[in-house]
């Protein structure tokens, strides 16, 4: 038996012959595949920047807004201690024996709590009286004719509405003019420009 690995065959010989031929594209390819493979590292070390930074806004806003479920619960809430307050106030005007007014100043002592325990949690009421009126912001329950106002101005409010962060959290519940002037174009202009 002839041993073969001693005489290599003709293609293994011209494989080896083209290995060694071949320096100068090997010196070619290098810087090529240097290059490639340094693109393919920068490419990987910014996506995971974009990673990271993705990340950490998703933290954030699961910080700031994972309470807005909560938080629209403990609305409920206080709107229904500021209607009782409202219907009390009227009820017993003047009237009210000291220790019903006691115990009125004690829940409207609860309801400055409440309010200011959601502001330190992100959500902050506002009250659109006299503001032009914004379907993002506000929600229009019925038009009301009044002269006083420039048209499309919110004439009352109904209840408030509140914000978390920069999202609505609930719009404010509305009664839009439809009767006075209207609102001029350049004045309406600047006030969008300065929102």
């Amino acid at each position: 038996m002839a041993d073969h690995s001693a005489n290599p065959t003709p293609d293994a010989e011209t494989e080896r012959a083209a290995d060694a031929a071949d320096p100068a594209q090997q010196s070619v390819a290098e810087p090529r595949e240097v290059a490639e493979l340094k693109d393919r590292v920068l490419r990987a070390l910014a996506e995971m920047e974009n990673l990271r930074r993705r990340t950490e806004r998703e933290v954030a806003d699961a910080r700031l807004y994972g309470i807005a479920s909560f938080a629209r619960d403990v609305l409920g809430i206080s709107d229904n201690m500021h209607r009782a307050l409202e219907a009390a106030r009227q009820e017993l005007q003047g009237s009210a024996e000291p220790g019903v007014k006691t115990l009125l100043e004690g829940v409207e002592l609860i309801e400055r709590e409440l309010l200011k325990a959601l502001e330190r949690n992100g959500v902050r009421r506002f009250d659109p009286s006299g503001e032009k009126f914004d379907p993002n912001l506000h929600q229009a329950m019925y038009e009301v004719q009044d002269d006083s106002l420039p048209a499309g101005t919110v004439a009352q409010v109904m209840q408030p509405g509140y914000m978390i962060g920069e999202r609505v959290l609930r719009p404010a519940l509305v009664a839009v003019a439809k009767g006075g002037p209207k609102i001029p174009a350049v004045s309406r202009a600047s006030s969008q420009s300065a929102n």
